[in-house]
């Protein structure tokens, strides 16, 4: 009886012990979330007030323009469309301050530094898991003695100091830098690509806490996973293709956690409905904004024909290509790109630090290295098959995402390595910070000159120049994008010049472009109706089935004609309303363009004026005011650009062989003093241009005779 009782007695003390023991887990979870959010937090805002200093204070190149024009009218962007981006940058357009662009662009801001802050989460899961992982491993003396070191160094320390630390690589990266303080679309992209990872971790985290079995199928943290699923879908809205390829990484992340009976469950058909209903509302917008008839309207997608051709990109598939040999040169172009992401070319700390921590990842939580291993592969396989100039890097973003992560393992590899040694106790938290600090370090230093984008008015100047040199109502043809994309900006909502016929001859391919010009400029419509009805009838047919065009020569050769007639009708009846102009790209021939760019010249003089050649009908001397260019940012020094950069591609040398062209002109007119100027203006932006050189001499040694 006495024993009975001091059992129970016993059993009693046990009870209140295993509550005790409970609630201590508790606190401790509490405790480790809130350090999480609070180290996630940081990161965003160092992020955010990194962004924001570095704002673009208007309009940008490439396709910004375009995009902000868009959102600002909930319209149709560019395909795949976009619409979960167009729909928030559209809330965005409406925030009481700066301008429309400005605002825009401080969208791109917050989702840059929510990306940063979400990536610090991922991390931090990743971590604990993986510490979590290695416990059960540690039942030596000597284990249970590290881990006991490892308690006294700073368990929180080992597992968020790494976490912070890939949050602010990320941040200061190139890549993510330069899309955060611009209209693009990349920004949000990324964001809700790490709220995926997020979700994916978290589940995996929670199921390997709960399992008591390694096969086990456990469903109450399901939400977590149909949560990713949505989100999933829901990125799917911004650029689907870098979304997609992240699925087999978390494809093997579900596989790893739950086996293949999560495969053949109705969990899978649950997450993917939920998935698929995700994506199919948000780009139910499309057809919707395209019935509105918005100012911008890329594709008119009303029909479901249309609008799977939008989603997919048809009109990009041009880009796709299979050679070896192409592709060997964008895997060194890929090269060049990583070893300057995270800093210096000739100092790889972060790419080294990214190694260490695939191999730690190996070694220690074989899950998460396979989910990085496979986000890189996958990625890297479409891309490096995908040949485009302005935006390849955003295709990197998933590998430099990846690059990040597996440096914060690196990280924690070295701060476990100062710990497992005889040092002092502090030397974990040095190694730790060193680590840190430096890689911060050599990534803003490196990428602060060009993502700094305080003073960016390239874009601005760019479209001002044109239109300084363009007389009212007057008509100019252009193949340059750098052209077309700001000025939709200036033009539709700025209002700046509205009289000002900006063609871009590309974009009259495109049966959608004549409904916009109707929009803008419905004279000049009215003035060429009779060869762009016939035009746009033949451009529709192509639009359904270009391969009919191929088999058929001559179909072809009438759709050939009918483009060159409808341009050569706009210029003729347009140049009897005020003058015409043509960019120095319309004289390039390429096979598409080829008898247009001979018949201007062979038509018309080229008379050039500031950025564009004014379409003369006599060859006599046509004299205009010397043009001041604003050429802020070019050469000047408050910016600096990458040899990649559109600026110097394309942009820099607009303005060096327009600056040369005049000089050549007015040299030819023997206008020499004059000549010398433009030559001079040219130098100042290029100094080793060799055509202004022999220019300036010439006219110098003209002038100097008597």
């Amino acid at each position: 009886m006495a024993r009975g009782l001091t059992k129970g007695a016993q059993s009693q003390k046990q009870i209140p012990c295993e509550v005790k023991s409970a609630r201590e887990t508790n606190v401790r979870m509490i405790s480790r979330s809130q350090a999480e959010l609070l180290c996630a937090a940081a990161v965003f805002v160092v992020a955010a007030l990194l962004y924001t200093l570095t704002l673009a204070p208007t309009v940008t190149l490439v396709d910004s323009g375009e995009l902000i024009l868009a959102a600002w009218g909930t319209g149709v962007a560019h395909p795949p469309g976009f619409p979960l981006w167009v729909m928030l940058a559209h809330l965005a357009s409406l925030l009481p301050f700066g301008n429309v662009a400005v605002r825009i662009n401080f969208s791109s801001a917050l989702f840059a530094a929510l990306a940063c802050g979400m990536l610090t989460l991922v991390v931090a899961e990743l971590i604990i898991t993986a510490s979590s992982l290695a416990m059960p491993k540690r039942t030596s003396k000597a284990g249970q003695q590290s881990r006991k070191r490892e308690d006294l160094t700073g368990g929180r320390f080992l597992m968020f100091a790494p976490a912070a630390g890939a949050g602010l690589l990320m941040a200061f990266s190139r890549t993510l830098w330069s899309y955060a303080t611009i209209t693009e679309v990349y920004a949000l992209n990324t964001l809700l690509i790490l709220v995926v990872f997020f979700l994916i971790v978290g589940w995996r985290r929670r199921i390997l806490e709960t399992q008591t079995a390694k096969d086990e199928q456990v469903t109450i943290h399901d939400s977590w996973l149909y949560a990713a699923a949505f989100i999933f879908g829901l990125a799917m809205g911004v650029h689907h293709v870098t979304v997609g390829l992240t699925l087999p990484a978390v494809a093997a992340v579900v596989y790893r956690t739950q086996g293949l009976k999560f495969f053949r469950s109705r969990r899978l058909l649950y997450a993917a409905l939920i998935s698929i209903g995700a994506l199919v509302a948000v780009y139910a917008y499309l057809p919707f904004a395209a019935s509105r008839d918005p100012v911008m309207n890329w594709g008119n997608p009303r029909s479901l024909q249309e609008i799977w051709w939008h989603i997919t990109g048809r009109q990009y598939r041009v880009f796709f290509v299979f050679s070896p040999a192409i592709m060997g040169a964008q895997f060194v172009e890929f090269c060049r790109m990583v070893s300057r992401e995270f800093g210096f070319p000739w100092l790889p700390v972060t790419p080294v630090l990214g190694l260490i921590g695939f191999a730690s990842a190996y070694k220690r939580d074989r899950t998460a290295f396979w989910f990085l291993l496979l986000i890189v592969v996958a990625d890297l396989a479409y891309s490096l098959s995908y040949e485009i100039a302005e935006d390849k890097d955003a295709y990197y973003l998933p590998v430099f995402i990846a690059i990040a992560i597996a440096a914060a393992f690196g990280i924690r590899w070295s701060i476990r390595f100062a710990g497992s040694r005889r040092a002092p106790i502090l030397a974990p938290y040095i190694v730790g910070a060193v680590a840190i600090v430096f890689t911060l370090g050599t990534a803003s230093a490196a990428n602060w000159p060009f993502n700094n984008r305080r003073h960016y008015f390239i874009a601005d100047d760019y479209v001002e120049n044109l239109f300084s040199t363009i007389a009212p109502d007057g008509l100019l043809l252009t193949q340059d994008w750098q052209v077309v994309s700001p000025t939709f900006y200036a033009q539709e909502i700025e209002q700046r010049r509205r009289d000002v016929k900006v063609i871009d001859i590309n974009l009259l391919r495109r049966s959608w472009y004549f409904d916009y010009l109707r929009h803008a400029h419905p004279g000049l419509i009215e003035r060429s109706r009779d060869k762009i009805d016939p035009y746009v009838e033949l451009l529709r047919l192509w639009e359904r089935d270009p391969a009919a065009f191929d088999r058929n020569q001559d179909l072809t050769r009438r759709i050939s004609i009918a483009f060159l007639e409808l341009v050569r009708s706009m210029v003729r009846n347009e140049i009897n309303v005020a003058p015409a102009y043509i960019t120095n790209d319309v004289l390039s021939a390429d096979k598409t363009n080829g008898y247009l760019t001979q018949w201007i010249p062979q038509t018309y003089q080229l008379a050039p004026q500031g950025l564009v050649f004014d379409l003369a009908i006599d060859q006599g001397f046509h004299d205009s005011p010397d043009s001041h260019l604003r050429t802020r940012g070019l050469a000047d020094g408050t910016l600096r650009f990458a040899d990649d950069d559109v600026v110097k591609l394309k942009v820099l040398s607009v303005y060096t062989r327009m600056l040369t062209n005049r000089g050549r002109y007015l040299a030819a007119f023997n206008q020499h003093e004059r000549a010398i100027i433009a030559f001079k203006e040219a130098l100042a932006l290029d100094p080793n241009l060799t055509a202004a050189q022999q220019g300036l001499a010439e006219s110098a040694a003209k002038l100097a005779r008597p």
